[in-house]
């Protein structure tokens, strides 16, 4: 491969994910091209994107001698057989969240990635919210204290139950497969794993198929993690709420960034990732310090992505910690349907991935 070439990309799936995130992120990384999407959406696919060619079955399109990169954004439970399909014909791979629908499915690709030699990495965008972003700059430089209390939740309001696999009761469908890996993710970066995990999930929907509320615990002795999201939701609630010792960090509404891309506006344009609501700081019961926040950057994925492959970088979010993120969901169901706490099954080897305060 000419390292001045273009890396040409496979994108499996056009529905949501793929429309709307990869897509366009794709096209506007220099040195990516996306030639070949793999969909039943010919048509609607040529109405976006002239020139960028239709294949219905995805393994035709990671047979292509002449793809690089496969993106898979489609239904969960494909994920893990796309990947293997991919990781085995040679090519690179990125997986959309969640990584797999089993700890022993993401143990399996990522020592199959590590035999093939190939860059194996999970679309966790949210790493650059710019929330997040905020949020991790100040705790690196201990304005907090130490953190003793961290609640972060993603809500919406959606009471109608919508016919799409993500809220059927199937493989991979539920709002903690949904949801849950983002918010996983971006504690296991900020504080690493937990002792323990528990939590619960519930139908709360009239209709609902699949669970539409969830709430989960991770247990780091004196540091305690509340992670929620749901669809019965109408506003209020923070993002963010972080607590320490030197005072709290509260953070209202979410990252501009999906909006953007759903509204066709151009990665890395003017006004790009911009939070018009900031964050508020307080130290002690009533002083407020109004934080602004930087630039969310999901633009970067894609570009440490190129640079990983061309050997010039490292890979943005490895199956490594994907693999601690999978421990984490697949526990946390365990523990609901339990009714305790439990710990992750990981070894050594595999905790070491995600060392404290990545």
């Amino acid at each position: 491969m000419n390292n001045e070439s273009p890396l040409r990309v496979a994108l499996l799936g056009y529905g949501a994910a793929g429309r709307s995130f990869h897509a366009p992120l794709i096209r506007h990384t220099p040195g990516l091209e996306l030639a070949v999407v793999a969909t039943s959406r010919a048509d609607e696919l040529a109405r976006a994107l002239p020139g960028v060619e239709p294949v219905r079955d995805p393994l035709e399109a990671i047979g292509r001698a002449d793809i690089d990169l496969v993106v898979i954004a489609s239904p969960n439970a494909t994920h893990t057989p796309l990947a293997e399909a991919a990781l085995r014909a040679g090519r690179h791979v990125v997986v959309d969240k969640p990584f797999t629908l089993t700890l022993a499915d993401a143990r399996a690709l990522t020592a199959l990635a590590d035999e093939a030699g190939r860059l194996l990495s999970v679309f966790q965008n949210r790493r650059w919210d710019a929330d997040f972003l905020g949020l991790r700059a100040m705790l690196r430089a201990g304005e907090l204290g130490r953190v003793t209390h961290v609640e972060s939740r993603f809500d919406r309001f959606r009471p109608q139950v919508q016919d799409r696999w993500r809220e059927r009761a199937e493989e991979g469908g539920g709002i903690w497969f949904d949801l849950g890996p983002h918010l996983v993710d971006q504690v296991l970066l900020l504080f690493g794993l937990p002792q323990r995990v528990g939590g619960l999930l519930a139908h709360q929907r009239s209709g609902a198929q699949a669970d539409d509320w969830c709430q989960a615990w991770l247990d780091y002795g004196a540091l305690q993690v509340t992670l929620s999201a749901s669809v019965l939701v109408g506003g209020g609630l923070p993002r963010f709420a972080v607590h320490g010792t030197a005072g709290s960090w509260v953070k209202h509404g979410l990252d501009v960034q999906e909006d953007q891309l759903k509204a066709g506006q151009v990665p890395g344009s003017a006004g790009w990732g911009l939070d018009p609501q900031p964050a508020r700081r307080y130290r002690g019961a009533s002083e407020a310090l109004i934080e602004a926040l930087p630039a969310g950057d999901y633009p970067a994925y894609y570009a440490a992505v190129r640079e990983a492959i061309r050997g010039r970088g490292a890979n943005p979010v490895p199956a490594a910690q994907a693999v601690g993120t999978m421990a984490v969901l697949e526990t946390v169901v365990e523990a609901a349907r339990r009714g305790c706490l439990l710990p992750l099954p990981l070894t050594a080897a595999e905790r070491a991935a995600w060392p404290r305060g990545a």
